[in-house]
């Protein structure tokens, strides 16, 4: 496609990636947005690497290409590249933006000597990482639950198939107490985002709500609980798929509170 070009995140690039396409949307994704480059630019230094596709000089997408035992995201594995976000924006779909930033990050995995690349598909639709389009580019489906699957290319012999997370998580009760159980990563925008507005939503009723971080950049944690993204409200996960809405959460906490027999308005 004339016009398109694949390059590695630059000064013309960096807030895009950021912001993963959501430029000066809000103050709150920007505030998230720099919490992510910082961790972006820390694993940069254990093989993180991210390209962006240009169209007629202008940003459209990105891919990231990681090592499996750093991803916060999963699945798990050794001497494997991971691929756990491939994006597009929609309106430039149809440009071969998806199919050259594919090419660039198996490229980028190859040279640095993994046995492969694996990511996380979808056979349900939507617009996160679609299993049908990395079946067109090769990749080979190796599990699947539900309408989640890995998929991945083989560079060569040898290498030992991933799996998926399992979620570890035992809830523990407080007695007079509503307790949340944050799980989040950095990597995740959405994630990201979220997170802060548990806190502080949270913080609004007092002593009355605890909230247990669980941070699955932290790989210690990540393993020991398998989950990358979730929020329990007393053990009950919620979740919107998109960003967490502070009214449900408010909502969420004062059930909890009347379940137990509490009062506590938020303010």
């Amino acid at each position: 496609m004339p016009g398109l070009e694949v390059r590695s995140v630059g000064p013309d690039s960096i807030y895009f990636v950021g912001t993963c396409s959501h430029v000066s949307e809000s103050k709150e994704i920007d505030a998230a947005a720099r919490r992510r480059l910082a961790w972006l630019k820390a694993a940069e230094q254990q093989g993180l690497e991210t390209r962006v596709a240009f169209l007629d000089e202008k940003p459209v997408g990105f891919a990231y290409v990681m090592p499996i035992e750093i991803s916060p995201w999963g699945p798990i594995g050794t001497d494997l590249a991971v691929l756990p976000c491939l994006w597009v924006l929609p309106e430039r779909k149809g440009n071969g933006a998806g199919g050259a930033l594919m090419a660039a990050a198996v490229e980028a995995a190859e040279e640095r000597g993994y046995k492969g690349i694996v990511t996380m598909g979808f056979y349900h639709d939507f617009w996160l990482l679609p299993a049908r389009f990395f079946e067109a580019q090769g990749f080979s489906k190796i599990a699947e639950r539900g309408e989640e699957a890995i998929l991945w290319k083989e560079f060569g012999a040898g290498a030992e198939a991933p799996r998926f997370l399992r979620r570890k998580f035992v809830f523990r009760p407080v007695k007079g107490k509503v307790v949340i159980d944050l799980f989040y990563n950095t990597f995740c925008l959405t994630s990201t985002v979220e997170a802060e507005r548990v806190r502080e939503v949270a913080g609004e009723y007092g002593e009355s709500v605890i909230v247990n971080e669980h941070a699955a950049d932290n790989r210690e944690t990540l393993m020991r609980y398998e989950i990358p993204r979730a929020i329990y409200v007393n053990g009950k996960e919620i979740g919107w798929g998109y960003e967490a809405p502070r009214d449900g959460i408010r909502e969420a906490i004062s059930e909890a509170l009347r379940k137990q027999g509490l009062s506590h308005r938020p303010g």
